[in-house]
């Protein structure tokens, strides 16, 4: 796991380095690499994994919001923290799915819990599971499927790299795919509630519009409930 910092004051970076040190001490965790930057272009030409990043927003050159959108084109499963004093940028800072808001000044406790929560998901994105078709296995991260899809006979696992034509059954991803971001819409889709897009009483968008899902209508309420406590908990 690799740390990124990025704000144009220094002191913001030594006081959120120090801190993070802090927490994984005193949980008894191995503490990652941190590396610090002041500006959004040197955090974008930094060519290792960026796993979890805080981003001020205001900074010389190109801005927070900038960098963390051009940050999820590169990784979708990348941990944005926005730390800003800038209250006004929290509606153009969660239309790319930043993790949370944190502001300034720091509240170490705050910040402690929201890296558990951080560590947590991150945990859970980097899950990997066995997909095993004709043509051998792949190990896929259990965030990048979209959605599971049977076709007749045929049981397809979408994913955000490639399409691949499982060897085992809708039976066999239902009981797999038991973690709390998958839900069986229909008896021929299993989707990955992360990669929702939106919904109606009987269709699911996902993807960015890029694939559909069928919703039946008596687990309509269940999968509602589902999706917001899903995104409650990212808040």
């Amino acid at each position: 796991m690799r740390i990124l910092i990025c704000d144009d004051d220094c002191l913001m970076n030594e006081q959120l380095e120090k801190y993070l040190q802090e927490y994984f001490a005193k949980n008894k965790l191995t503490c990652p690499e941190i590396v610090s930057y002041n500006s959004g272009e040197k955090l974008l030409a930094d060519s290792g994994k960026k796993d979890i990043v805080f981003l001020d927003i205001e900074m010389p050159g190109v801005s927070g919001i900038y960098t963390g959108k051009e940050l999820k084109k590169g990784n979708p499963n990348v941990i944005i923290f926005i730390v800003t004093s800038f209250s006004e940028y929290l509606d153009e800072a969660m239309r790319f799915h930043v993790f949370r808001y944190l502001s300034k000044p720091l509240d170490k406790q705050r910040l402690f819990r929201n890296m558990k929560d951080a560590l947590q998901l991150y945990n859970t994105s980097n899950t990997k599971i066995a997909i095993e078709t004709k043509q051998g296995v792949y190990s896929i991260s259990t965030s990048n499927i979209i959605c599971v899809e049977a076709l007749g006979r045929k049981v397809i696992i979408h994913t955000t790299q490639a399409d691949y034509e499982s060897a085992h059954t809708m039976q066999y991803w239902v009981e797999h795919l038991s973690m709390p971001c998958f839900f069986q819409t229909h008896r021929s889709f299993i989707v990955n509630l992360e990669h929702v897009t939106d919904f109606s009483h009987t269709l699911i968008s996902l993807y960015r519009g890029q694939f559909k899902a069928y919703l039946t209508r008596r687990k309509f309420s269940q999968f509602k409930a589902t999706y917001l406590l899903y995104l409650e908990s990212l808040q």
